[in-house]
C-alpha cells in the first residue's frame, strides 16, 4: 500500500492529541505500558473499552476472539518506503508511463461522474484521479490484511499506541454499523480501507453515500469513493481553482533554513528575488502570498515551489514525497485535458 496513510492520513493530529489526552487521564495505557503488556491482557481491557462504548457482544466476540499480533505488520510498519526511498525512487513506481495511461483512461471513462462530484465539492477531477492511483492504482490493490488485527498489532506496540487504539475501536464501530464479520474489513496493513484507503476514522467522519443506496461503499461503488475522497479534502481547506505548485531550481548557495514547505512561506515575488526560477528558466508564476520550499532529498536535488493545496495534502499523508507523487501525477493527467 504507501505510508499509514492514509493516513496517517487521516486528520491525524486531532486524533491522536484526542487518543492521547484520553491516555493522560487514565483511560488508556500509555505508548510504554501499551508494548509491555501482555497481548491478552491488553485485548482484555480494550474489549472492556470498547463494549464501554456500546460495541456489541456479537462483533467483539467475532473481531477479537484468539486475535494475535501480526509480525509482518510490525516489520511494514518499520520500512515504510516514504521513509527510507529517495524522491526518484518512490515516483519511478508511481509515475510510470503505464499509471499516467491508466488514469487517463479513467479520466475519460468516468468523466461525467467526476464532472457531478466536482460540481458539489469542488475539487478537480486530476486530483482525485491522482490521488486514487498513487492509493490504490485505481482500485487494484486495496490490501488483503484483516483491518482489526493489524490495528490491534499497532496499538498494542508502543510506537503510536493512542492512535491506533482509536482507529481500532472506529474499525469495530463500523462492523457493528455495517454489521460485517471481521473477516470482511480488509486493508493495507495499516489498517487503511477501500480504494480511497480511508483509516476508520475517516471513514466514519467522510465517506459519502453519493449514490444515495443508504451506505457509503469505499470499496466498489465508484461514486462514494470519488466524493468520499472530494468530501475529505474539501473539509481539509482544498481550494478548487488553484493549483499545488511546481518544480522550481534553486541558485549556488541557497539558504537551506529556507527550505521548509510547512514552515517557511514567503510570497511568490519574493522567492523570485532570491533566485528561485521554474525549471527552464521561466520566471515564477502566480500570486500566492504564502509559497514554501519543497527539496525531500536535500541539497542538489529536484526542488519545488508548493502552495497552499500541498500542505492541504499533508492532512492527508504526511511525508512530502507521496505529496509529490499525486500532484505530478495530476499534472500529467490534467495536461491531457
Amino acid at each position: 500500500m504507501t505510508y499509514a496513510p492514509r493516513s496517517i492520513r487521516i486528520a491525524r493530529r486531532g486524533l491522536v492529541a484526542g487518543a492521547m489526552s484520553v491516555a493522560a487521564s487514565g483511560l488508556l495505557p500509555d505508548a510504554a505500558s501499551a508494548a509491555t503488556q501482555d497481548f491478552g491482557a491488553w485485548l482484555k481491557a480494550l474489549r472492556a473499552e470498547a463494549a464501554g462504548k456500546g460495541i456489541s457482544n456479537a462483533v467483539l466476540d467475532d473481531a477479537l476472539a484468539g486475535l494475535q499480533p501480526v509480525a509482518r505488520v510490525l516489520e511494514l510498519d518499520r520500512r515504510q518506503p516514504e521513509s527510507v526511498q529517495t524522491l526518484e525512487q518512490y515516483l519511478a513506481s508511481r509515475l510510470t508511463q503505464t499509471k499516467i495511461e491508466n488514469g487517463r483512461r479513467r479520466m475519460a471513462e468516468h468523466g461525467a461522474l467526476l464532472a457531478r462530484v466536482q460540481q458539489r465539492f469542488n475539487v478537480q477531477p486530476q486530483v482525485i484521479v491522482a490521488l486514487w492511483g498513487v492509493e490504490s492504482d485505481y482500485g487494484r490493490f486495496m490490501g488483503d490484511f484483516q483491518i482489526v488485527g493489524c490495528l490491534a498489532t499497532l496499538a498494542h506496540d508502543g510506537r503510536r499506541s493512542a492512535f491506533f487504539r482509536t482507529e481500532l475501536l472506529n474499525a469495530l464501530r463500523i462492523l457493528d454499523l455495517r454489521r460485517m464479520r471481521s473477516g470482511e474489513l480488509r486493508g493495507s496493513w495499516a489498517g487503511a480501507m477501500g480504494q480511497c484507503q480511508f483509516m476508520p476514522s475517516n471513514y466514519l467522519a467522510h465517506a459519502v453515500d453519493f449514490g444515495g443506496d443508504g451506505k457509503a461503499d469505499i470499496w466498489a461503488d465508484l461514486g462514494d469513493v470519488f466524493a468520499s475522497m472530494s468530501n475529505f479534502l474539501g473539509k481539509l481547506g482544498w481550494r478548487g481553482g488553484e493549483g499545488w505548485g511546481y518544480e522550481v531550481q534553486l541558485p549556488a548557495g541557497f539558504d537551506r533554513a529556507l527550505v521548509d514547505p510547512e514552515a517557511v512561506h514567503r510570497p511568490v515575488q519574493e522567492w523570485q528575488s532570491l533566485g528561485v526560477r521554474r525549471i527552464g528558466g521561466g520566471r515564477l508564476t502566480g500570486d500566492d502570498a504564502s509559497a514554501g520550499l519543497s527539496q525531500p532529498d536535500g541539497a542538489g536535488s529536484r526542488a519545488f515551489l508548493t502552495t497552499h493545496n500541498f500542505r492541504v495534502l499533508r492532512r492527508w499523508n504526511t511525508p512530502q514525497r507521496f505529496r509529490i507523487a499525486v500532484s505530478l501525477l495530476a499534472d500529467r493527467l490534467a495536461s491531457a485535458g
